[in-house]
């Protein structure tokens, strides 16, 4: 199967702590380009932003996003779509049913695909504190203080500046564990931004960045060829 997967689009409610970065019609061009290469899109988290809320009300974010993009909430909606929640949209789970994982054996690969915020210690032991950084992080973009949101942005970025050596960073190997158990040979994540494929003792870990802030990072699966890539454009 050709599986193509994208993540972390933080598509907002188009005002200035809005981070997804693309003009609409050229990313609706770039989801047909994935339409006609790959069999499914996987949608895998942080789709859309609803911790920046200035209501901080998660559900009303939600809305107001999709009416931000129409377009573009209308194409996920179709067949070869799938859908699984992140951290910044996890009132999907709640409101909508949207799973935080999803698991495929196709031609005889087994994969487990999660966003992975379950496995950030941030995120696990002080979601609140997690949450306010986002919410405050908008505050300063509505209030033009870019060069402070960006300050705040690298720092925070740091947490997974190893998230690309296998060897070093926690997160994949507390994932790729999480994968053994289940028996995945490939284990996708998004939620570090960092596009990523590396080999493990237990299997594949691949993560498929970021299309947040004008970027195009997206990962291309071809299980009946045995090939992961990771594209930084199209």
């Amino acid at each position: 199967m050709l599986i193509a997967v994208i993540s972390d689009l933080h598509l907002g409610g188009s005002d200035r702590a809005d981070t997804f970065g693309h003009e609409d019609d050229e990313f609706l061009r770039f989801l047909t380009h994935l339409e006609r290469n790959f069999e499914r899109i996987v949608l895998l988290g942080d789709i859309w932003e609803t911790l920046t809320s200035a209501g901080g009300n998660a559900s009303r974010a939600l809305r107001r996003a999709r009416e931000a993009h129409p377009e573009i909430a209308t194409r996920f909606q179709r067949s070869n779509y799938t859908y699984v929640h992140g951290n910044h949209d996890l009132i999907a789970g709640a409101t909508e049913g949207a799973p935080s994982e999803l698991e495929l054996t196709v031609d005889g690969v087994r994969l487990l695909f999660t966003h992975g915020h379950h496995y950030d210690l941030l995120v696990q032991n002080a979601r609140w504190l997690s949450e306010l950084g986002v919410w405050a992080g908008a505050w300063l973009l509505r209030l033009r203080l870019n060069p402070i949101y960006s300050l705040f942005n690298t720092l925070d970025s740091w947490r997974y500046k190893s998230a690309e050596d296998p060897a070093l960073c926690t997160f994949q190997r507390w994932v790729m564990n999480v994968g053994a158990s289940r028996g995945a040979d490939v284990v996708v994540t998004g939620h570090t931004h960092r596009p990523t494929r590396s080999e493990h003792p237990s299997g594949l870990f691949l993560n498929s960045g970021s299309c947040a802030n004008g970027n195009y990072s997206f990962l291309g699966l071809d299980t009946r060829a045995s090939s992961y890539e990771v594209h930084s454009f199209w």
